[in-house]
């Protein structure tokens, strides 16, 4: 395994600009979340040389179901073919796969694909790959709230024990591609201290070349977490 020189343990990407990168092309929105796919490919692979342990991408939020009901079967078919071709090279590259979010419920078919995604490479180490699927962080706060509370006190530390992403590193880098700049109910909680970094490269553009240019500037940035 490749030894990170840039200190960043768990990097989230906010995927931003398929249906632009297809806009500018004149192709259908299908084919930029197609090529979207392929670039989630690149760079999960490119994760694990770089030294990542972690890296969630925020594929489906659960403000997406608003989109044209075309667009979300479309996505979600898109998903269930990406997770049942690269199960065997996530096996390759010891990736393990774990979903945020409010995803089971999703449909059934949908479901049940994940779970023997999940089971398949839970025994996976080299880095773990969560994909935030009806997600929104402000649904995730309220369930790590409540399951804290249920179980006795809301501290900071019972939040943070229940929130998507409790077993996994704390949150060190959070990009943005496609010029927006904004978080979008994406680890709002977890988003707390980590540096933010945002491209104007369309998603389907952005390259491990690109994810290495955003690492380099984070080993330069100075995180004080609200210290001098």
């Amino acid at each position: 395994m490749t030894v990170s020189h840039h200190g960043a343990r768990h990097v989230a990407i906010i995927m931003d600009g398929n249906g632009r990168w297809a806009k500018k092309r004149l192709l259908p929105r299908l084919a930029g979340h197609k090529a979207g796919v392929e670039a989630v490919r690149n760079i999960v692979r490119a994760a694990g040389d770089l030294g990542i342990e972690a890296m969630t991408l925020y594929a489906f939020s659960s403000e997406n179901w608003k989109r044209p009901e075309e667009e979300v079967s479309d996505l979600m078919g898109l998903m269930k073919r990406f997770i049942l071709s690269d199960l065997d090279e996530f096996a390759a590259n010891d990736v393990k796969l774990k979903v945020i979010g409010n995803w089971r419920a999703l449909a059934p078919d949908v479901v049940a694909l994940i779970d023997n995604a999940i089971e398949r490479t839970a025994g996976n180490k080299r880095t773990t790959l969560a994909v935030a699927l009806n997600y929104g962080a402000q649904d995730e706060l309220v369930r790590a709230a409540t399951a804290a509370a249920a179980a006795g006190e809301i501290t900071v530390e019972a939040i943070e024990a229940n929130l998507d992403t409790a077993d996994m590193p704390p949150l060190d880098l959070l990009i943005r591609t496609s010029g927006e700049v904004r978080l979008s109910n994406f680890l709002l909680w977890q988003s707390a201290y980590a540096e933010l970094y945002f491209t104007d490269k369309l998603w389907p553009d952005f390259k491990p070349a690109d994810l290495k240019a955003a690492l380099d500037q984070f080993a330069r940035r100075d995180r004080r977490y609200g210290g001098l």
